[in-house]
């Protein structure tokens, strides 16, 4: 199968080496030069431009996107379009919001254009263990691009699944990683408090690895975390600094118009923000209200 691969990133490259190990021919780009040579280097065609991707790709195409979302996917497809034709399925794997995936799918099939959404997890490790692949779009579209979710998913009959039609696929990848934000909480303030009980000098790192075997609470998030702690036990040089890529909040957002309590992953997702700020104003109103109606001491800032 030929597949067109905009977008070299970590995970970009690692989908095309994926795809072009199984036997895949890889039509590549990225704006980055070093990321085109890298792709070259390893046995994919590197183009330039857009219009060299689709005048590589024999018709019809299936050009893969790995861009982040947002403006950049909005301007990728905007800057592809012209240069494909009616019956050429576009595949959007990153992680766009799935409001953006059904309203990119209707623009498209205005141009004849066909799109298939699908929620990608796996990250570093999806080059050697696989990827979960949620694939959302027309059933003859997802068939269009079975070899490549076969191909990139740990078999070729699990690890992916065509949940429903356009913008399924980015709405099951959004609920995962809002189950991904409450599972991570659960087992940081788990270790929180064992890190806390000083009597009983526990080795966190110990009790990870142990868990891992025979409990109800193992996982690959807490074989990370085993992993984490046997490197740094004491997570020393690491910032209680916490990210976020977006869509545990569009996950919040769509519990809020459903009515749909989430008390876990909103208050996981809240902890997110929290960890950001040094000496959060709040937590200072706090300590000057006690003073005010208790006359309790105020800690003084150094």
């Amino acid at each position: 199968m030929d597949i067109g691969m905009i977008g070299l990133g970590r995970m970009g490259a690692n989908m095309a080496a994926r795809l072009l190990r199984g036997g895949h021919r890889v039509v590549a780009f990225d704006l980055s030069a070093d990321a085109r040579r890298s792709a070259a280097s390893q046995g994919m065609q590197a183009v330039e431009s857009l219009e060299k991707l689709a005048s590589a790709l024999p018709a019809p195409r299936v050009v893969w996107l790995m861009v982040p979302s947002g403006a950049p996917t909005e301007e990728t497809l905007k800057d592809l379009t012209p240069r494909l034709q009616r019956g050429d399925v576009i595949v959007d794997g990153g992680n766009s919001n799935y409001h953006d995936s059904q309203r990119r799918a209707a623009q498209l099939a205005q141009a004849g254009l066909r799109f298939v959404d699908v929620g990608t997890s796996g990250g570093i490790w999806g080059l050697t263990e696989g990827y979960c692949l949620m694939a959302g779009g027309a059933a003859d579209d997802v068939a269009r691009v079975r070899p490549a979710l076969e191909t990139l998913a740990p078999a070729k009959d699990r690890g992916w699944a065509h949940v429903g039609p356009v913008g399924a696929g980015h709405f099951v990848k959004m609920v995962h990683n809002g189950i991904e934000y409450g599972l991570m909480q659960a087992y940081a303030e788990g270790f929180e408090l064992m890190h806390r009980k000083e009597e009983f000098g526990l080795d966190l790192a110990a009790v990870a690895e142990l868990w891992r075997h025979g409990s109800v609470v193992r996982s690959w998030l807490l074989d990370l975390t085993a992993a984490a702690l046997k490197e740094n036990r004491t997570l020393a040089g690491i910032a209680a600094y916490v990210s976020d890529s977006g869509e545990g909040r569009w996950t919040v957002q769509e519990a809020i118009d459903l009515g749909c309590s989430l008390p876990v992953i909103t208050l996981a997702l809240q902890n997110r923000f929290r960890s950001r700020t040094e000496s959060p104003f709040s937590d200072k109103l706090l300590a000057a209200m006690r003073n005010q109606f208790g006359g309790h001491a105020v800690k003084r800032e150094s």
